[in-house]
């Protein structure tokens, strides 16, 4: 598949206010031309608002996208603290609480759609923890596409022991707003190819469109090109995927 790309992209460090009045830091990367385009937000994973997740802002700047990645722990951070000690800190908490989370990627989208190159168009998008909490979303704002790179605890509670506090989501399947595209392991446990099942079958009874691919040989974290669970073939094809799903639904 080939895929148009823009020569030149602006990308640098931005606040905007959330719901509760909080500063939130976040990461913008737009191309350097005039057209109108759709937005996308990038929801990090539980490890916290890192390089990688900045680097795929400018992928998707690169692809004419403009990309906002919020801060989800920017009310942990602060001056003197780094990145990684506020996200050490929401682990050791259970993770970021699904109404601040929804609230947050709100935000980003309303800062997303008052960009001046902005077509009112938002997508959300992440991986693992990410993936679910693009899910939960798109279940409770008004989107226009939402991509689940292998969310886990979508349609079942996170046992006790492991740290992380999520609750399923099926119950909010009915508000899901808009389209769903996922890219899942067959060799993940977290989502299983059987959750993942039980999510398109929910889909399916609520009439809901979504397009989902489950890779043979690839686990959790495929699209991580920094872990040994990277598998070249299947991100590949995901990431076509995705830009094929973006440009349907958001330009």
């Amino acid at each position: 598949m080939q895929i148009a790309m823009t020569k030149a992209i602006q990308a640098g460090t931005v606040h905007f206010a959330g719901n509760d009045g909080a500063e939130i830091e976040a990461y913008l990367a737009v191309p350097q031309d005039d057209a109108p385009r759709g937005g996308v937000v990038l929801i990090h994973h539980l490890p916290g608002y890192d390089e990688s997740t900045r680097e795929l802002a400018r992928t998707f700047a690169v692809h004419g996208y403009n990309a906002v990645v919020p801060n989800l722990y920017s009310r942990e951070g602060g001056p003197g603290i780094s990145h990684e000690d506020a996200a050490a800190a929401v682990r050791a908490d259970g993770g970021v609480a699904d109404e601040r989370l929804v609230a947050d990627i709100g935000a980003a989208a309303t800062y997303l759609r008052s960009l001046e190159t902005s077509n009112g168009k938002i997508g959300a998008i992440g991986y693992c923890s990410g993936g679910r909490q693009a899910l939960l979303a798109a279940c409770s704002l008004d989107l226009q596409a939402a991509v689940d790179n292998y969310g886990a605890f979508v349609m079942s509670d996170t046992p006790a022991g492991i740290g992380l506090r999520a609750t399923s989501l099926e119950s909010l399947l009915p508000g899901l707003s808009c389209p769903l595209l996922g890219n899942f392991g067959a060799d993940d446990s977290h989502p299983s190819p059987e959750e993942t099942a039980r999510l398109g079958e929910a889909l399916d009874k609520l009439g809901k469109t979504y397009d989902f691919k489950t890779y043979e040989g690839a686990g959790h974290g495929f699209f991580n090109v920094n872990r040994v669970n990277y598998r070249a073939e299947a991100a590949m094809d995901a990431w076509d995927r995705i830009f094929t799903f973006y440009k349907q639904y958001l330009s």
